[in-house]
């Protein structure tokens, strides 16, 4: 979104909010001095290191290293994307955004929006028919399998009845036309003309994205009826394989505890959910998407899954093993007897049952060994080829050699095989780790081997818009030996030749990498120095500047010099002894 949003307008966002409003709203800061401070909310500490500056409208923590600005702060927090960032703060700051000027964008967003109202109308049916004097046989379904009343209302629950046209007589009522019941998925065409509800006779499970939004529904029979379940249509709102069920109510959770248990169903999330186990999503389907588990890499880098223990979900386990270690997620495995899902099991055993698996949960060697030494007979060559092919295939995954090399060792002591052949086989596989991979780098302390004079020099250029002109005087960008300075220094230069507005929280919307824009709030939160003492601190940091500048150089040349005389080109060595000594006269 920032390539299609003009920089000024993204200016005007974050110049019309206050970074100290928006942080207090997730987290309690305590006046500093002229700043405020907190425990960083993105790692664990006693003492507060976190520090929000109202002033430069930039945060940074003294512990990790993250810092930002206001669009950087919910990226991190509430685990989202740039363009979401921008939307909520524009929205707060009562700014219209410049795609939904455009008139197909304007119709899109337009559909959209009215989709998820068309899906909390539709909401507020399907749970008044399940409050209504007729629904008691529903409801004593409900809590006969284990589902409390509050949990009800809080997952907003409902009941589509067996009339053909409910839904949309109501719909109807409320001004809601045929076609956009049809958009959204909740009706569909008779052969004869017209129209009949989607969802009949089955207990109504509403879908939320992880902003709380309604974007479709599950429906569920009472009975032995077939299909057991039925689901939204792919709508504008709602894409299966991009959503987990459940998320909108556990991320704050799986986030705190670092980890997250993935179950299949609606029930299979709401039973173990209401009994305390809150770090839960379900993937609504046998398999996990791409998608779904990059959505879950937002909170958490540890996976726990717990599947049906029948064939498809041995299946659905074990194609997914395979994606979630390419993304760099730790897999571990609960597995269930035949026929048993997370919801039987706390309703027969309890909650604590449910936990005490988790805890002890399988490492995906050993579930994907147990279950291909289920299928091949170990004893027999052949069996041994597909086993380790197999478990090859998963090993392969991990970009890690010493985790590779663990997993060759332990699989050659089970199938009785030299590590040699296996070694052997494995590598004739295409090394995934040469693959490249879309993966979000935590941050950390960046500080390390920066020269301190082009930090201070930053936060001096930052500080005061005159000293820029001055700097860029005696020093260009290249003279900064660090990429990342060099980097921040050669945007302000530009910045400053075109006139614009520099502060830092502005400043990090032209910088694209995290450790680039973490280097600018730790530059700003440097001691500060004043007067003379001010003075010659710039002067120093460019004098510095200037002779760490001459030293890599006149190295550098050093180093061309002796490839020429190793190589015997007189011509090209005598330019380059030259060079060596101007340098020197310029340090003289």
């Amino acid at each position: 979104m920032s390539g299609r949003i003009p920089e000024s307008l993204l200016e005007d966002i974050l110049s019309r909010v206050d970074i100290v409003e928006i942080i207090s709203g997730y987290i309690p800061l305590k006046k500093a001095g002229r700043n405020f401070k907190a425990n960083c909310p993105f790692h664990h500490e006693k003492t507060p290191s976190f520090t929000v500056s109202p002033e430069r409208q930039i945060y940074h923590c003294f512990g990790c290293g993250e810092s930002g600005n206001a669009f950087r702060f919910l990226m991190r927090h509430e685990r989202m994307e740039f363009p979401e960032a921008v939307e909520i703060l524009a929205k707060k700051a009562g700014i219209t955004l410049p795609e939904q000027d455009k008139p197909e964008i304007a119709r899109a967003v337009s559909l959209s929006t009215q989709i998820y109202r068309v899906n909390e109308l539709a909401v507020n049916f399907y749970e008044n028919n399940l409050a209504a004097s007729g629904a008691t046989a529903w409801r004593d379904y409900l809590l006969n399998r284990g589902i409390k009343l509050q949990t009800i209302k809080e997952f907003h629950l409902g009941l589509a009845t067996s009339g053909w046209d409910g839904l949309i007589n109501y719909l109807r009522s409320k001004g809601i036309s045929i076609s956009l019941m049809e958009k959204a998925g909740l009706i569909l065409p008779k052969d004869s003309g017209g129209y009949y509800d989607r969802f009949r006779n089955r207990i109504i499970f509403p879908i939320f994205d992880v902003r709380s939004r309604v974007i479709g529904f599950g429906a569920r029979v009472m009975d032995k009826t077939l299909p057991k379940y039925i689901n939204s249509p792919e709508t504008p709102v709602y894409i299966k394989g991009k959503n987990l069920f459940g998320l909108n109510l556990s991320k704050d959770y799986i986030r705190d505890n670092d980890f997250v248990v993935i179950v299949e169903g609606y029930l299979d999330f709401m039973i173990p959910y209401q009994e305390g186990l809150n770090n839960v999503v379900a993937s609504q389907g046998t398999a996990l998407t791409l998608e779904q588990i990059r959505l879950l890499k937002r909170y958490t880098h540890n996976v726990v899954m717990i599947y049906d223990g029948d064939t498809a979900g041995e299946v659905a386990t074990l194609r997914s093993l395979d994606m979630l270690i390419e993304e760099g997620i730790q897999v571990k495995i609960v597995p269930l007897s035949k026929g048993l899902d997370p919801d039987v099991l706390v309703r027969r055993e309890g909650i604590d049952v449910l936990k005490a698996k988790i805890k002890d949960a399988k490492n995906l060697f050993d579930y994907k060994l147990e279950i291909l030494k289920s299928r091949h007979n170990i004893k027999e060559a052949h069996g041994k080829s597909k086993i380790a092919s197999e478990m090859l295939s998963t090993i392969n995954k991990f970009d890690n050699a010493i985790l590779r090399g663990e997993y060759v060792k332990r699989l050659s002591e089970e199938i009785k095989i030299s590590e040699h052949y296996i070694i052997e086989e494995l590598n004739k596989l295409k090394p995934s780790s040469m693959e490249p991979r879309n993966e979000t780098v935590r941050p950390g302390k960046i500080s390390t081997g920066i020269n301190p004079a082009e930090k201070l020099l930053i936060k001096f250029m930052l500080e005061e818009r005159d000293l820029i002109e001055k700097i860029m005087q005696e020093l260009s960008p290249a003279d900064f030996s660090d990429m990342r300075t060099a980097k921040i220094v050669s945007v302000m230069h530009d910045l400053f030749t075109q006139g614009k507005n520099i502060e830092p929280s502005i400043l990090m919307n032209y910088l694209s990498e995290d450790d680039v824009s973490q280097l600018v709030c730790e530059s700003m939160f440097m001691p500060e120095l004043a007067g003379q003492d001010r003075e010659k601190a710039v002067n120093d940091c460019i004098a510095r500047i200037k002779v760490q500048r001459l030293k890599s150089q006149r190295e550098h040349l050093h180093i061309q010099i002796k490839s020429a005389q190793s190589l015997g080109d007189e011509q090209k060595l005598n330019s380059l002894i030259k060079e060596f000594h101007n340098l020197i006269k310029k340090g003289d």
